[in-house]
């Protein structure tokens, strides 16, 4: 074996090649150490795949820092070690759902093999189903806990591992380490229960989507406006996703003419028609977007591979078909609900909206022109769903979102929900098509009354050890360096959330900041401006976020206000982001 690769690195490799590995993966691995392919054995080997914002996500494939039977059945044999230890007087159940991925569906049964035979009851989907069904499902049938088999919008060679809680959102602290802390005492595979107890498990069929959907069409606003506008054009892909119930969901609702993106209807893990299944990626919408165009749809929508994030393009004021951001989505959302609700005399003083600290502040203004309270989390729906947990009977929360293109609307899950999303999207653009409004239009609307906020994500991919590496660097570097200004404009203030510490540049006054610790830096300018820096939890990626603002005095100014906000991120950019 190549001595570059470092002991840590060959003892794992050894493991793997023991006695306690089926034949087919003692053969891969021996295979990799037969052709020295050192860089595939250290990315494979070199660490344990750990919990991030996302759970467990990954490559497919051999090694411990790979998605593969043993990696999961080892965070389900911790994960059920966890459960009985803290429920020890109570039957656990626990809900196991998966996605359209390669692998998931094997995935996905092999999870429930672990749990039942530990003494688990699992109530497992039938078929695959979007990650908001499984919040839903842990919810509705009272269970403990739940895992979802889902990369979510990561390329097609990764997987994953969603673990949930009782509330039915995904595992945050101290339940994330002490899982963790559960999975690292696992020391030998033959620790892990892999008999399936038959008896212990429930299947989850089809009869389950009409609870999912009638549920979530109590939480409509305007069912009238859909009765008015049920012929609204809507264009769908679901990406080769699980979104292909989203149609279902939008009938159900009252709308009738929706049309699907046909050779992206079938559910497939290969996803053959995109590069990335990602509808925050402009490419991922294309075929959605010209069908939109050429039938002059009011909505054109597509989910990722689990539903739980929606891409949307609607007609701008030339008549095209454009696409939005996660934060205009949101923020448009937000006034629908809001501004709906003060309408009927339905807003109390306990209402509440959440978004995470890179999402745009435009969210968070028109919450405030409402009277409506805010909370700001890290990073993650996961965290948005923990401050619906914990202010859950104290106050009510409306509606949420990130920039990443995950929201929900009403507390029926615990998780970003593109179902719900997509219907709320629909009802919104009829509602204003009541009153003679587009969505775009809406949108300028606000950005008239608020502000013109643009924002610009620029996402660095640094694969492997190295990659890791490299970013850890890049954040060091950030620290050691501030810059102390970006594009021109004077840096005011940096946050670091790593140590939870605020500090205000011009007279060096600092504040805590009332947020978990994390690997994240904000710089914010003499303008305004917000500026983040952080590494994925989910992909090899390190993310530099900016949001801008400008006054926009008229419509008729927009494309001459964008072109200058556009100029400034870039130009704030190009001094932040170093590859």
């Amino acid at each position: 074996m190549n001595n570059k690769i470092d002991k840590e690195i060959k003892d794992r490799i050894q493991q793997w090649l023991g006695a306690e590995y089926d034949n087919d993966t003692v053969a891969k691995v021996q295979n990799l150490v037969d052709s020295n392919e050192e860089t595939e054995l250290i990315d494979a080997f070199y660490k344990e795949l750990a919990f991030g914002t996302g759970g467990l996500r990954g490559v497919m494939g051999v090694g411990s820092n790979r998605i593969n039977k043993y990696t999961i059945g080892k965070a389900t044999q911790g994960l059920a070690n966890y459960l009985k230890s803290q429920f020890p007087d109570q039957e656990v159940k626990v809900a196991v759902g998966y996605d359209c991925r390669n692998n998931s569906q094997q995935l996905g049964h092999l999870v429930a093999d672990v749990f039942s035979a530990n003494g688990l009851h699992v109530y497992l989907f039938k078929e695959l189903r979007p990650t908001p069904m499984l919040s839903f499902a842990v919810r509705h049938f009272g269970c403990q806990g739940g895992v979802m088999l889902t990369a979510s919008h990561n390329p097609k060679e990764y997987n994953g591992y969603k673990a949930y809680w009782n509330d039915g959102g995904q595992l945050v602290a101290p339940h994330d380490k002490n899982v963790i802390d559960e999975v690292n005492a696992i020391r030998s595979v033959t620790a892990i229960k892999f008999e399936r107890d038959h008896t212990k498990i429930t299947l989850v069929d089809e009869d389950f989507d009409t609870r999912y959907i009638e549920e979530t069409k109590k939480l409509s606003i305007h069912p009238e406006a859909v009765s008015a506008q049920k012929d609204l054009k809507i264009i769908f892909s679901p990406i080769h996703g699980t979104g292909i119930i989203v149609p279902k969901m939008l009938s159900a609702w009252g709308f009738t003419n929706v049309q699907v993106v046909e050779e992206q209807m079938t559910p497939d893990g290969n996803f053959p028609t995109v590069v990335y299944p990602n509808p925050e990626e402009e490419e991922a919408m294309t075929m959605a977007k010209q069908k939109g165009q050429k039938l002059d749809a009011d909505v054109v929508m597509a989910t990722d591979p689990d539903a739980d994030r929606v891409g949307l393009a609607v007609k701008n004021r030339k008549g095209e078909i454009q696409l939005l951001n996660g934060n205009q989505i949101g923020s448009l959302l937000i006034y629908y609900v809001l501004s709906s609700k003060k309408a009927k005399g339905e807003l109390r003083d306990s209402d509440f909206i959440v978004k995470t600290i890179v999402t745009s502040n435009l969210m968070t203004d028109i919450g405030s022109s409402f009277g409506v309270k805010h909370y700001d989390t890290l990073t993650g729906f996961k965290f948005i769903g923990e401050v619906m947990t914990k202010l859950e009977e104290k106050e009510n929360y409306l509606v949420g979102g990130e920039e990443s293109y995950g929201f929900l609307v009403g507390d029926l899950v615990r998780d970003k929900d593109a179902v719900n999303a997509c219907a709320f999207i629909a009802e919104m653009a009829a509602y204003f098509k009541t009153q003679g409004k587009t969505v775009f239009e809406v949108l300028l609307e606000l950005y008239e009354n608020y502000g013109f906020y643009q924002e610009k994500l620029i996402s660095l991919t640094k694969k492997g050890k190295a990659g890791a590496e490299e970013i850890k660097q890049m954040m060091a570097d950030l620290r050691a360096n501030p810059p102390q200004s970006l594009g021109g404009i004077k840096v005011k203030e940096i946050r670091d959330y790593s140590t939870s510490v605020a500090h205000v540049l011009a007279d060096g006054t600092k504040t805590s900041i009332d947020l978990p610790k994390s690997d994240v830096l904000q710089f914010i300018t003499d303008d305004g401006d917000v500026i983040s820096a952080r590494p994925s939890g989910t992909e090899p990626k390190i993310k530099f976020y900016c949001s801008v603002k400008e006054d926009l005095a008229s419509r008729d100014a927009y494309e001459q206000v964008l072109a200058k906000l556009e100029d400034k991120v870039k130009r704030i950019m190009a001094d932040i982001v170093k590859d």
